[in-house]
């Protein structure tokens, strides 16, 4: 499904007026195999079936997996409700979670947050930060490290594109 979407993003941006040679050969390799080439006068319209298509099997896609997992779904569903029907009533009683609620009310929403970020925090300063700090004792600190423009340039010479 992804392949067929970036096809059809690169069909579209030939459609468009982009003949990038990477783009022109995805346009060659998606009309492989066919009697098509792009001098022809309407490749447009046979760049606009092909886009057509692929959206058709995208969509088609789409709903066999939809058919799959509601069939996967109910098939659970009998299989538990023949093994243990409580788990599956509770499962049944669970709120489906998603985004689609009402928004909540933005002034309980900042006060919510400000009295979470305004409370004072006692951290444990336990053994084990004692611990850390015997550890990182005898590690000498780094030399400060300058950067001039010719390091910057120098750099960005040897790089690639």
């Amino acid at each position: 499904m992804a392949k067929a979407r970036a096809l059809i993003g690169r069909l579209i941006c030939f459609r468009s007026g982009n003949t990038r040679p990477r783009i022109v050969r995805t346009v060659r390799m998606a009309f492989a195999g066919t009697n098509v080439s792009l001098s022809q006068p309407d490749i447009m319209q046979k760049l606009t079936e092909r886009i057509d298509d692929l959206k058709q099997r995208i969509a088609a896609w789409g709903k066999r997996i939809r058919r799959y997992t509601e069939r996967s779904t109910r098939f659970n569903q009998n299989r538990l409700f023949q093994s243990d029907q409580k788990r599956l009533y509770k499962s049944l009683e669970r709120p489906i979670v998603s985004g689609t609620g009402p928004a909540p009310n933005q002034a309980d929403t900042v006060a919510f947050w400000r009295s979470l970020w305004s409370a004072p925090v006692n951290h444990n300063e336990g053994p084990c930060t004692e611990v850390v700090a015997s550890q990182c004792a005898g590690i000498t600190p780094m030399d400060s490290v300058i950067i001039t423009p010719n390091d910057v340039a120098e750099a960005v010479r040897r790089a690639r594109n």
